[in-house]
């Protein structure tokens, strides 16, 4: 059992010896990759070293109950010590998302629905960065669309952490987010007190650690300049300061105009169309390798409706992992944590159902 540890242990020690070198550090990109990688090792150690204590003194206890019956009596708490050491082992194991350590561009759009819809989507924002504040985690608006009543029918935000460990990235904890958010309520413009149903949809891309990771050449891409417009078409600049930049071989456009400077708005575009190129070499990837492993949770199809918030019954209700709760208003202060969880243990959980299926085969 547990036969891969062995070559992770090994692994273990080499990165040790790996981040013992100042040579390592004078490469910022790599040195974080070896620091993520070292640190989800570190659980896979001390989960190895944890079990094989538990059955350490799970033997001991049975070989001294054969002489004195008063140490039969925490056999049982000891074989339990030991099956829930196993199983965390175990899950370490699975093998994880490698990008599961990297910051993410997430994009909120609004649906159907119109005004209510870009109302959502702006409440939808307020959650995620009040959760990104929960965890410790930094946020900048990078582009926003914004309505004349505060909503928003188009917002990109990078949510960025600090955390080393990759069970602790923001992607391993945002990628399940991608989809389309339902909402059920009484809108801000509604008169008649009617209850209306509207959509925003959610996209989440991992962010390239650094510029060189995904090549674009300059002959691959097209970059216009405009002058940058506010709520109602208002003028907002003199200058062309907004930036679109469309990557020919891919057709994929990404504008930019939130900020006064040409160049700035050219950074940030450049910063989201590496984020969508990544999300799409990854998309190919596993589209390639169809035996390859797939998370049950998070679809690629984008158009999936995975959950809804319903206002009047103050619920949250998650398609995907059956999670429901009535605590609404929490959720849309950033209490998070209890969604997202679900959604990450039916990810495991059919990952491992995933791992036996192989084994049978």
């Amino acid at each position: 059992m547990f036969e891969s540890v062995s070559g992770l242990l090994d692994e273990f020690g080499d990165l040790e010896q790996q981040l013992a070198d100042p040579a390592l550090h004078a490469d910022a990109a790599r040195a974080k990759k070896v620091n993520r990688r070292y640190a989800e090792l570190s659980q896979i150690k001390k989960a190895y070293e944890d079990w094989q204590q538990a059955g350490d003194d799970l033997d001991a206890a049975r070989e001294l109950a054969r002489e004195d019956e008063a140490f039969a009596e925490e056999i049982p708490g000891l074989e339990e010590k030991q099956t829930a050491a196993q199983e965390k082992l175990r899950r370490l194991l699975i093998p994880r998302d490698p990008d599961d350590g990297r910051d993410v561009i997430l994009e909120i759009k609004g649906g159907a629905g119109g005004e209510e819809a870009a109302l959502f989507a702006a409440d939808l924002l307020r959650m995620y960065v009040h959760y990104a504040d929960s965890k410790g985690w930094k946020s900048e608006i990078l582009e926003a669309d914004q309505t004349d009543l505060g909503g928003y029918t188009n917002v990109q935000v990078a949510i960025k952490s600090n955390a080393t460990d990759p069970a602790e990235g923001v992607w391993a904890h945002l990628k399940y987010e991608g989809g389309v958010h339902r909402v059920q309520r009484v809108p801000a413009t509604e008169s008649q007190g009617r209850i209306q149903t509207s959509t925003a949809g959610v996209l989440v891309f991992p962010e390239v650690d650094e510029p060189e990771e995904i090549e674009i050449a300059a002959n691959d891409i097209r970059v216009d300049v405009f002058r940058s417009s506010g709520p109602g078409g208002q003028s907002v600049n003199t200058t062309d300061s907004a930036v679109r930049i469309t990557h020919l071989p891919t057709g994929i456009v990404v504008s930019m105009q939130n900020e006064k400077s040409q160049i700035q708005n050219r950074e940030a575009a450049m910063r989201v169309l590496r984020a969508r190129l990544l999300a799409k070499q990854q998309e190919e990837l596993d589209a390639a390798a169809s035996d390859a492993r797939k998370s049950q949770v998070r679809s690629m199809d984008r158009s999936e409706r995975i959950r809804t918030y319903n206002f009047p019954e103050n619920r949250i209700a998650d398609h995907r992992t059956g999670f429901k709760a009535y605590n609404l208003d929490q959720v849309l202060n950033g209490a998070l944590d209890p969604v997202i969880d679900s959604a990450i243990q039916a990810d495991e959980e059919a990952r491992l159902a995933a791992i036996g299926d192989s084994a049978d085969a």
